[in-house]
């Protein structure tokens, strides 16, 4: 059996145990932990290329070439020769950010060489990969400004020591005009139009620069350049390495095979891939008691496609969760606090794993808010005539926005909860309440349950976050 396979068998009769219990779960992430560092390279050609074709949307031009590309640089003695491009455009790094650099990780267990392409030239025409505007170009103080702290903040995902780094300007700056145009006589335009995002600005009317035009063309000679076998990149990147294949070809090169990685939907469950702008993202610099919080605010059908993202989870071991999930021998929020403490370990340790699972436990499972230390608090005299969107977002800073307040109430997560020495009563405020004044939606809430501001201490409860109102 192969190193991978004994540890799946290990925490697979885990898996089938008490995932309330936090012995088991610790050894359970001890195990899955380890793995992040197992050696992989006993793995069959077959096996390597399924494992890493597990964890994406496609591979180009076929899962068996990618076997066939290993088996090949076996029998010469060597690995693959792996590159992901990353464009430094900012400072902070999010969850979403460590996909490919996970699979990035999994390719040098396996054996492979990696190549870290740092596109200080790209960046300065901006990559246009779904947006709909042209990205403002960044300076050369921008760029090593966010790279700073960029190696730090993705160093858990991959060794380092093992990886070769290149910047983009080494090959792109000398490149001459004639170079250029004697490329470009061979790329159709029409290539570069099959792009949604170009073809959605065009029929809107929008602009398109040539430097937009000209991306792709840049980013494929960074394939001809370094003459590697595979490329990572997400989904919304596919055009961009399936060009790198093309220019490879003109050049007289084999052409590289592409991994695209998936583009992982946001915490707050509205469908959005995750962003800092939206602010539905764990990010990678966040406190383990934070990340743990985030991760247990998600809806449960995050849960599989998380577990894909950021573990060495086999599809195996995911299979026997939801088969578990679905007979009702594992309760979601068991699995919940699995996949929470899984990233908390993967960022930090796993004592700090466990520790932010006991500090979750103690806090979101006590009967009465008023046990829990430090809840912030809103006083309704100064601010009853701010909307609760406006509360929850300029007051307590729980939501980036208004619409992510809205998009909360929608998703039943707005409640406003009562306790008295005789219980607790949440109450569910809908999307329209979340637009209207605080106190006025206080009091109507209150009195159709048959409350008063008197009967009790009053919380609001936006997803995990609680305020204390007062002044009501």
């Amino acid at each position: 059996m192969t190193r991978l396979g004994d540890s799946v068998a290990r925490a697979s009769a885990l898996l089938v145990q008490d995932l309330s219990s936090d012995k088991t779960v610790e050894q359970l992430l001890t195990e899955t932990k380890a793995r992040r560092y197992l050696d992989l390279s006993d793995l069959s050609a077959k096996e390597q290329a399924e494992l890493i074709a597990s964890r994406t949307v496609e591979v180009l031009p076929a899962v068996s070439k990618l076997a066939e590309r290993i088996e090949e640089r076996r029998a010469e003695g060597r690995g693959l020769h792996i590159k992901l491009g990353i464009d430094p455009t900012a400072t902070d790094v999010h969850l979403g950010h460590a996909v490919p650099l996970i699979v990035l990780g999994r390719f040098q267990r396996l054996g492979h060489d990696v190549t870290l392409i740092i596109g200080d030239f790209t960046a300065k025409i901006g990559d246009p990969s779904g947006r709909t505007s042209e990205r403002p170009p960044l300076t050369d103080e921008d760029i090593a400004r966010n790279l700073t702290t960029y190696r730090e903040q993705v160093r858990p995902f991959f060794t380092f020591e093992k990886v070769s780094f290149r910047q983009n300007s080494e090959w792109l700056a000398p490149y001459t005009f004639p170079e250029l145009l004697g490329l470009l006589t061979q790329v159709p335009v029409s290539q570069l139009l099959q792009r949604d995002d170009f073809r959605t600005r065009l029929a809107s009317g929008a602009g398109l620069t040539m430097t937009e035009m000209l991306y792709p063309i840049a980013q494929g000679l960074d394939s001809v350049a370094l003459d590697c076998d595979v490329e990572l990149g997400g989904a919304d990147q596919l055009l961009n390495l399936q060009m790198g294949r093309k220019l490879m070809e003109l050049c007289g090169q084999r052409p590289q095979l592409v991994v695209t990685m998936p583009l992982i939907e946001g915490t707050d469950g509205s469908g959005a891939k995750m962003s800092k702008s939206k602010g539905n993202y764990v990010g990678l610099t966040a406190s383990a008691d934070d990340v743990f919080g985030k991760i247990m605010s998600v809806p449960d059908r995050l849960m599989e496609p998380y577990l894909k993202a950021w573990t060495e989870w086999t599809d195996e071991e995911i299979s026997l969760a939801r088969s578990r999930l679905e007979d009702r021998s594992l309760h979601p929020m068991d699995l919940k606090k699995v996949l929470a403490g899984e990233v908390v370990a993967a960022l930090y340790d796993l004592d700090a794993a466990m520790a932010a699972r006991a500090a979750f436990v103690a806090q979101f499972s006590k009967r009465s808010f008023t046990e829990v230390e430090s809840l912030p608090t809103v006083d309704a005299a100064q601010h009853g005539g701010e909307s609760v969107a406006a509360v929850l977002t300029k007051v307590l800073e729980f939501t980036p926005s208004a619409s992510a307040a809205r998009r909360i109430a929608k998703q039943n997560g707005l409640r406003l909860v009562v306790e008295a020495e005789n219980g607790q009563q949440a109450m569910v405020l809908t999307e329209a309440a979340a637009t209207r004044p605080l106190a006025e939606v206080v009091a109507d809430t209150l009195s159709d349950a048959g409350l008063s501001a008197g009967s009790g201490a009053v919380y609001l409860k936006a997803g995990r976050k609680i305020a204390e109102l007062r002044g009501l």
